[in-house]
This record gives structure tokens, sequence and C-alpha cells, in this order.
């Protein structure tokens, strides 16, 4: 059958979109591809269907579970055998996909990159027959892109290691630069790289310079004038979700917050509600939008900066996906940079925290297992710089990584203690007794560390962890894994100290933070030039147009000009006591110049949020300074 029959017979269109065939002739060709098209473009469509002419498996990797949800659900529907492997799923679920694996029916297979590093799940994959990995969101393998994720890293390597004979890498945000390490990572060559172009014609950007004190009028006045359809307002902080969603209610308009803050259950009520129509507005962080298919959204705002050229390229384009005209807006106003750039500035670990996780993770032993959650907290670094810095030290090859596993189980029982001992034998019955004696009681949940019950009991962590999962395998008990930890062996020979490891991560996490104020800066020019807005961005991808006009520059609106901005903010005397009254309290979570001023920021980190320091009215109380200038005064002190 012609691979064209196969379109409309399993996903019901009658032609492809630009750049398809291209990409799906590379595959069958056998050679790998990158894949570079504009967001709502047609990505998915360029692995789905060779999928379903492949006789192995394609594996797919996304870090969107929504987008992973939705996706399988749909091919789901179209009787295409489609799964993904998340945390939502139960153990009877998992084991239904690992069967399917393993007899060949399943064609699709949906995994966050995370999952790859499971050594057991790999030994799975290796018993499979794959044929295509799909990496999406492949900007994220590049440290010069602006949503770099280690796990990425990670992939090309796999892909070797697994024989898979191409690899789909698909990405809608890629600069020359990105692009050119996408391919050398992956082998791509530059004939298989297909680019449909950056430009949009249906979406008509604007720039609108105001003062900080304007904004909220200004963005009624631009909602409640615009042609009717569902609109998203990005915003940068969480409070002001639901500040400017009351704003906008008040006004008499249909509007609801979202962020992560919320209860999941309300989150999905927004969402939900925002696919049916219901709402009509969202108010939102850029946690929303991510994998939502939703075709008709008519406006985009940007209430606050975006924080790259990539990002409003993504945000701007889940906008007008039904090729229908769509608004685009920026109410630009250079008070934002004070909180994007804290924001970059705060998640650059200290150099000296930076050297104590070093220093922890070389003096382990040859083998050994580390949790990267309490890692993160005793040296108060995010969980993801963590991730990060490891990964740079498995590249340098310093330690060899062995895989996660879980440290420990959650138990909840089914029935009450004396009802389950009573269905054992009476030696069974003992260790039950004594090995529910090492964990921690709850209201409803046992916790277990399996490696201190183990040693308390005398007997092997592999007895333990058996005789809790029976239990749940005997109906009497829910039981969670919990405690995640990861293994790894520190290399039998390196050339590596202590401080040239650490010098190595202090450089590169500070060309990261270099280059995030470097694409803040590009945004800032973005709105100042007095240059067509499309054509910018499309220049910045590699491409070229001409003046589109239809933005706000081409048709006279917007003329360019420094953008409105109120006075620096400086440390006065009243700050500086605040500043002073911190430091001399000494709180342990607030021990480095760095703590305190994240701290006073408002940025919060392991260390204060563990204290929860989030609740002391200094928290955030000098938000309005720059964050260099707050850690230069407190550094100086």
């Amino acid at each position: 059958m012609d691979y064209r029959d196969l379109l409309e017979q399993h996903f019901g269109h009658s032609e492809f979109r630009a750049g398809q065939v291209e990409v799906i002739d590379s595959l069958l060709a056998g050679r790998s591809a990158l894949a570079l098209f504009p967001t709502g473009g047609g990505k998915s469509l360029c692995y789905q269907l060779p999928a379903l002419i492949f006789d192995g498996l394609t594996l797919v990797v996304s870090p969107l579970i929504a987008l992973m949800k939705d996706q399988v659900e749909a091919l789901q529907v179209k009787n295409i055998e489609a799964a993904r492997l998340d945390s939502t799923l139960d153990r009877a679920e998992v084991n239904g996909i690992y069967d399917k694996m393993e007899n060949g029916t399943l064609k699709l297979l949906y995994v966050a990159p995370e999952r790859l590093a499971n050594d057991g799940f790999i030994r799975r994959l290796r018993r499979c027959r794959i044929d295509l990995m799909a990496v999406d969101e492949a900007h994220c393998i590049s440290e010069w892109g602006h949503n770099f994720r280690p796990d990425y890293l990670k992939l090309a390597e796999l892909a070797g290691s697994l024989k898979i004979p191409r690899v789909l890498a698909l990405t809608a945000t890629a600069t020359p630069r990105v692009a050119g390490q996408i391919r050398e990572r992956f082998g791509i060559g530059e004939d298989d790289q297909i680019q449909t172009g950056f430009s949009r014609p249906n979406l008509i950007f604007g720039v609108f310079p105001c003062a900080e004190s304007e904004r909220d009028d200004l963005l009624v006045e631009k909602v409640s004038g615009q042609a009717p359809g569902a609109s998203i307002v990005y915003v940068t902080l969480q409070q002001s979700a639901e500040r400017v969603a009351g704003v906008l209610k008040r006004a008499g308009l249909n509007a609801r917050a979202y962020h992560a803050g919320m209860k999941d259950e309300h989150r999905a009520e927004v969402q939900d509600g925002f696919m049916a129509g219901s709402i009509e507005i969202v108010v939102a962080t850029i946690a929303f939008g991510m994998g939502i298919d939703k075709s008709n959204i008519r406006h985009v705002y940007h209430y606050n900066l975006p924080k790259s050229l990539e990002n409003y390229v993504q945000e701007s384009g889940r906008a007008g996906r039904d090729g229908e005209t769509a608004t685009c807006n920026i109410l630009a106003c250079a008070d934002d940079l004070t909180v994007l750039e804290n924001f970059i500035f705060g998640d650059t670990p200290s150099s000296t925290a930076l050297k104590s996780l070093v220093e922890h993770v070389m003096l382990q032993g040859r083998e050994f297992s580390i949790s990267r959650y309490d890692l993160s907290v005793s040296r108060d670094i995010r969980p993801s710089v963590v991730s990060t810095a490891l990964t740079y030290l498995e590249l340098e090859k310093v330690i060899i990584p062995k895989g996660p596993f879980y440290g420990g189980s959650r138990v909840q029982l089914i029935r009450n203690f004396d009802d389950v001992l009573a269905g054992h034998t009476p030696g069974r019955q003992h260790f039950l007794t004594k090995l529910f004696e090492t964990g921690k009681k709850g209201w409803r949940w046992h916790t277990f560390d399996i490696a201190e019950s183990a040693h308390e009991l005398g007997e092997t962590e592999e007895r333990v962890r058996k005789a809790i999962n029976y239990l749940a395998d005997m109906g009497d008990a829910i039981v969670q894994p919990s405690g995640l930890r990861h293994a790894y062996a520190l290399a039998a020979e390196t050339d590596h100290t202590v401080a040239s490891l650490t010098e190595m991560l202090v450089e590169r996490f500070e060309a990261s933070e270099a280059g995030e104020i470097e694409r803040l800066g590009l945004v800032v020019e973005l709105c100042e030039s007095g240059e067509c807005l499309q054509a910018q961005l499309v220049r910045y991808f590699g491409d070229e147009m001409e003046s589109c006009g239809q933005c706000g520059v081409c048709t006279g609106e917007h003329t360019g000009g420094t953008l409105p901005q109120s006075r620096r903010v400086e440390i006065d005397l009243e700050m500086a006591a605040i500043i002073q009254q911190t430091k001399m309290e000494g709180h342990p979570a607030l021990r480095q110049p760095r703590q305190i001023a994240r701290f006073l920021s408002g940025l919060s980190s392991p260390a204060t949020t563990r204290a929860r320091l989030q609740r002391d009215e200094r928290f955030g109380a000098l938000a309005e300074v720059p964050f260099l200038d707050l850690l230069d005064h407190i550094s100086a002190l």
C-alpha cells in the first residue's frame, strides 16, 4: 500500500502538509532526520505514519505528559496500538504495556526522557525491535537552547547502544546554532534537516509599550475591543495570574487564572473549560499551553515580557493553528526585566554549593546511591540543577550511572493488621510483625526505608521488598514506591580533582546564565526595534522574509524606541536594615550570600521551602532590587 493511502485511511487527511513527505521519505530510506516545523505544523504525523509501516516499535521521547496522553488517546481511537508510560499508571497497566512490547503488537510507545535512565526499562527495550526513535522538543538537547534538559544529552548515546537504525528529532524553536548541535548529536545530515520556514502569515504580531501603571487598563482595553475568540494572557508570576484574572473579571470578561500553585482539580477544571469553550480567557504562567491542542485560539497576550524569543514564538504559536487570523501582542514594559533577570541569576548555584556536591559524590566510595532530593535540600540547589550537575559528571566519565530505584515503600493496609496476619504461617507472621515495627506509622500509611528495615531485621533488602509486594499481590495492602534514588559507580581512573570538577561546573552554569541574559536582551531588542516584527523573528531562526505588511510596525502602530521603565530601584537605608537583620539572624537556610539574596528576592529554594520561610514577611521584600545588586551588598557585609 502507498503510504499516502495510510494518510486518509488512518488519519483522515487527503494531503500532506509542507515538509511531511520529505521527512517521511528520509525515514523510510533508513536515514535520521530533523523536522524543524512551526508550532502546529504537523510534526507528530512524521513519526506516527511511518510507525504503521515499520515492523518494530517506534519509541517517542517527550517531556510533555499532557501531549503524550492526548496523542495516545487520539491514536487509540483510530485503532492504532499506542501507549504511554508515566507515573500516573498503576502496576497492572504498566505490565500490560510490557506484554505488548514483548509480543510485538505495540506500534508506538511514548515515554519521558527520565524513564530512559531506568536500567530495568532499558533491559526491556533491548528485547524489542525498535525501528525509530522520535525525540520531541529536540532543542532541549542543546546547552545553547532555551530549555536545556540534561536527560536529553544521553539520548544519542542510548540510541546507538540500542542499535536504533534511525532517529527523528522534532522542534519548533531551534536557531541555526541549536539545529547544528542537534544534527551533530544524532548524526543527521544537512540534507535531512527539513525546515518549512518560521513565518506564520496568519499571525499578526504587535508590541504596545506601556508603563507598569498603565498595563492593566491597556489589557482590558485590548481584550474588550478584540474580535471574539479564545484568548491566553501569559504572565511571569503565579500571583500575577490571579491578580490579572481578577482585573479582567471585574471588567465583565470571562477570565480564569491557571498556574502551578493551584490544586490539580482546579487546574484541570480551567483547562477543560477552556478546551470546551465555556472559559474564554485564561491568564496563565507558561505552564499552560504545553501540549494543549486547541486549534482556534484567536489571541495571545504577553502581559509580561517573554524570557526569550524562542519562548515568545512557542507561546504565540499556540494561536491560529486552524489557519485563521490571530493576534499576538506584547504589553512591553522594561520594569519586567528585574524579575526575569532575578530568576536567571537566582537559579545559578554558588561555587560553594557545587564544591560541596562534588565532594559528596567523590567521597561515596566505589559504588553508591544518592537521593537527588536529599542532595538538593542539603546543598540548597534546585533538583533540576542537581540533575544537570550529575549529568555533566557522567559526561566527563567521572561517574557511571547504574539506574534509578526506589529506596522505600509506602504501605496502606486494606484490612486490620491482625486479619492480615491470620492468613500466614507463624514464621511469616513473626517476620511481618517485626517488619512493621521498623516502619513509620502515619494516619493511613506505613513508610519504610528498605535499607534501614533490612538492617534492623538482619535480612536482605530483597526479602523486605518481596514481603511488602506480596501484601499488595494478596490484596491486603496498597503499596506505593517512595524515596527515589540513583545508583552510580565511581570511575576506576580519572584525572579530575574536586577543584577541577568544581571549576568545570561553575564555568558551565555561568555560561548558561550568560546565555539566558543574552536571550532576554534580544526580546527587548525586538520590542524596541522599528523593523517588521515577524521578519525579525524569522531571521533569528535562520530564515529571511520580506516585511509581513500587517504587524504593528508595518502598519505604523508601533515605531520602536526605548521601552518605558520606572527608576531603577536602589538599596536604601530601610532595605539595608532588612538585609542586615536577615544576615544577623543566621538562619541555617540563609547562611550564604546567594541564599539571602534569593530569599529577599522572593525566589524559593529547597532549603527555604523546607524551612517554610516563604511565610516570613521578608520573603520577596526586595523583589524590585536587581539580584546582583543585592548579592554584592550582602557579600560586602
